[in-house]
């Protein structure tokens, strides 16, 4: 049994505390998971009197932040690369790193935009653009970019490639109709009303899509921001994301 889960016995039997000794947890987060995060931290806070704020960016902006020194309680990353790196550097407290969660990609496509039912009707002269995070850097590009590749159609489709700082932009940019088509986390087709979900990308053509979670090494609130990564990994936070279109690894 790992130590994580240990610990999480003894963790999530602590009482509200009430406002009075709140600690503040400085959660850095990918962006896809804005909505369902501020979601669990309104009921966290309301049983441990504890204070959630965060950061929302894609993965690799918080890992440079990260690495800079900005002041981070706790990683939640899109991808393993960008954990993997902070581990490398030394930047992850040990034996707290955990996967959480899975996604998959979708391509969408403005209301009334071109039908897509394959990922070669992206090649056609209909797509001009076609919008995704950075495939250099960002993790929803670069998941895109591998489910491309693997399916034989980047070379053709990197020219009309939009890249955008995350995924959220990406989302924006088929939102306002300055992209044809656009590839995302199907959690994020999900919250938009101005996109619709042209095809889905089975879990085969892609890339596995994990999203892992660790504390930091230097939290500046060690036991307030544990507890939260525990409670992350619980049933009640379990449901909330299931509800958002994740998937949960148990």
């Amino acid at each position: 049994m790992n130590a994580f889960i240990c610990i999480s016995a003894i963790a999530l039997s602590f009482p509200a505390t009430g406002g009075l000794h709140a600690a503040e947890i400085m959660v850095f987060a990918a962006a896809s998971l804005t909505e369902s995060l501020k979601d669990i931290a309104a009921g966290y806070e309301k049983t441990s009197g504890d204070v959630v704020r965060f950061n929302f960016a894609a993965s690799n902006t918080l890992a440079q932040q990260i690495q800079a020194g900005a002041p981070a309680d706790v990683f939640f990353s899109a991808d393993e690369a960008k954990m993997e790196a902070l581990d490398k550097a030394g930047l992850i407290a040990q034996d707290t790193r955990k996967d959480l969660l899975g996604n998959s990609l979708v391509v969408i496509v403005p209301e009334g935009g071109p039908a897509i039912a394959k990922i070669a009707d992206l090649t056609t002269p209909a797509i001009k653009h076609l919008s995704l995070g950075d495939p250099k850097a960002v993790p929803a590009g670069v998941y895109a970019k591998a489910c491309l590749e693997k399916a034989g159609f980047w070379p053709a489709l990197e020219p009309k490639v939009v890249p955008a700082d995350n995924v959220r932009a990406a989302l924006v940019v088929v939102e306002s109709g300055n992209a044809e088509a656009g590839i995302v986390y199907k959690t994020d087709a999900a919250i938009s009303k101005k996109v619709k979900v042209a095809l889905e990308i089975p879990a085969a053509d892609g890339p596995k899509i994990t999203y892992p979670a660790a504390l930091l090494k230097d939290p500046r609130n060690p036991e307030a921001a544990r507890k939260f990564l525990i409670y992350l990994a619980g049933k009640e936070a379990d449901e909330t994301f299931v509800k958002f279109g994740f998937s949960v690894i148990d």
